[in-house]
């Protein structure tokens, strides 16, 4: 199978004209949708609202034109916000271009090496955690244009200082703002009741930025808070990257890297399920490290794949990736032409659909019902959501992983099982049972060790506990490994070490039904048994008493 290889390609080979209309509508609707989230996740961001624009175009078309997913829409997602805000906070906007661009490198080497299907295997308590920690954050965030506070010092990246500022500042609140914030919600909330073909998101555009113009209301908007919008697109232009900025910006650019794959890949896993398909998932990982690299070329921030934006895309007809890429046509066009408007939109407004897009992105049943899950998996899940909304989403999803790898260790070792038996040959090889009388029933010194689950490091301690408790009796051990799948080079090491030990104790030493996986490994690693046994029986046989 070809790692990369386009979606658009293969939809091309069967596309009628009746598709490309359904997919032009569904790319227009998606263009309407995508500009306030665009604008709003920018400024959110700590860039001015043009970049969301450039990326939800540029990385848009990319992602559609050279993604594994027939339907994924690309651009800015609120999962992102955090870790640019922080970036821009620090290193300015030079900082997030030059970690946008590590990050597509880093995607595309993902997808080279076949990781996409890798991705999956991340826990859902972490992706749960940092996912729900983000929602509580971004929701915060708008706490300060929601209210129309006034605060003088820049707002702090830091959760807790955030928190301390908004408090200090709470006295500035404008009531204006306020009120257009709580009218905005209640149209996002009731407008879908209403139609659900044009985007409630853009009805909030419209009324909010009417009722701010006509009345001529004391608030801020995009047009008083940034005064140098340009609605020009940019020029391409490559980051200027040198050591010193690679080493400052190259673990945020993991950070992007692992977030933007997770995201897209589950993104994409949502639309196969609604349209009974399959999507390539290192095609896709290529896809989205060119986006973010053309992104940060034009000076956009970090793209990949969004799940709202998709699944408005599949809603409205969208089958094939034309669709995407008429979405960011369209943008452009929308930014060329109407883009000096967006003065008018005031942040309040921006605030409430990005408060929307965090209560809908959080996943609080999971947190409601976190009593009902293992223990484990609810210690995870917590550990992360604290730690994404108190620190740092990196910490978050590192601390995440560890503490995921180390439990699931742990239960692979609680599955797997040493039983020690003795084996009494009276009883089993008497064959005349008048004699039993005469015979001796003592222990003969002969032991089973009979090994059942996977036979790794995280149970090997369990077999070197056994050997160290080798009875003074010990003339012959068994190791029966029937319902052994599996072995490691530290359970390697183990029977290495009971091997000498029974060298050193002249204890005679037996393997038996060890399948073919498990023989493989051994003689791979150059570890070789004497008495190995396909059955039980024949190496109780094989033991002199």
């Amino acid at each position: 199978m070809k790692i990369f290889y386009p979606k658009l390609i293969t939809t091309m080979k069967t596309y009628t004209k009746e598709q490309f209309i359904k997919d032009l509508i569904a790319g227009f609707i998606v263009s309407i949708i995508a500009l306030p989230l665009s604008i709003a996740l920018a400024i959110a961001s700590g860039v001015s609202p043009e970049k969301g624009l450039y990326t939800a175009i540029i990385a848009g078309f990319f992602i559609s034109l050279l993604g594994g997913s027939r339907v994924q829409i690309g651009g800015p997602t609120g999962a992102f916000m955090i870790i640019v805000y922080g970036i821009v906070s620090k290193y300015g906007v030079d900082g997030i271009i030059v970690a946008t661009f590590i990050a597509g490198i880093l995607i595309i080497l993902m997808g080279l090496f076949k990781l996409g299907s890798v991705i999956k295997y991340i826990p859902y308590p972490v992706t749960s955690g940092f996912t729900t920690g983000i929602a509580v954050t971004i929701f915060v965030s708008q706490i300060k244009d929601f209210l129309g506070l006034r605060i003088d010092a820049k707002m702090p990246a830091e959760f807790v200082e955030k928190i301390k500022v908004l408090f200090e500042y709470i006295y500035t609140f404008n009531r204006y703002s306020i009120l257009i914030g709580i009218l905005s919600l209640l149209i996002l909330f009731y407008w879908p009741r209403v139609n659900k073909k044009v985007p409630a998101a853009l009805i909030v555009l419209i009324i909010s930025s009417a009722i701010t113009y006509i009345f001529k209301l004391d608030i801020a908007t995009i047009g008083t808070s940034f005064s140098n919008l340009n609605a020009s697109f940019p020029l391409p232009k490559i980051p200027n990257i040198n050591f010193d900025i690679i080493s400052k910006m190259f673990m945020p650019a993991v950070a992007i890297a692992i977030l933007g794959s997770i995201e897209s890949l589950l993104s994409a896993v949502v639309a196969d399920g609604m349209i009974q398909a399959k999507h390539r998932s290192n095609t896709e990982l290529i896809a989205q490290g060119i986006a973010n690299i053309f992104s940060s070329i034009f000076g956009g921030i970090p793209a990949t794949g969004a799940i709202a934006r998709t699944v408005a895309n599949i809603n409205n007809g969208a089958r094939t990736p034309v669709a995407g890429i008429m979405h960011a046509i369209f943008l452009l066009v929308i930014v060329l032409i109407f883009f000096p408007l967006a003065k008018l939109i005031p942040l309040s407004a921006l605030s409430a659909i990005l408060m929307m897009v965090a209560i809908n992105m959080g996943e609080w049943k999971e947190l409601k019902e976190i009593k009902k899950s293992p223990k484990s998996d609810a210690f995870v899940l917590v550990t992360v959501f604290i730690l994404t909304v108190v620190f740092d989403l990196i910490i978050a999803i590192e601390i995440g992983m560890i503490l995921a790898s180390f439990l699931f260790m742990k239960r692979m070792a609680d599955l797997t099982d040493i039983k020690i038996s003795s084996l009494d040959y009276s009883e089993e090889y008497v064959e005349n049972k008048n004699k039993v009388d005469n015979i001796d029933f003592r222990k003969t010194g002969v032991y089973v060790y009979e090994i059942n689950g996977p036979f790794f490091f995280g149970a090997s301690y369990k077999f070197v506990e056994t050997i160290y408790n080798i009875n003074s009796d010990t003339k012959a051990i068994i190791i029966k490994m029937t319902n052994v799948n599996s072995v490691d080079s530290t359970a390697i090491s183990a029977i290495k070490r009971m091997i000498t030990i029974c060298n050193e104790k002249q204890i005679k030493l037996v393997f038996c039904e060890l399948n073919s996986q498990v023989k493989n490994t051994f003689d791979k690693t150059g570890l070789s048994l004497e008495k190995v046994y396909d059955s039980f029986i024949e190496a109780k046989k094989s033991i002199d008493f």
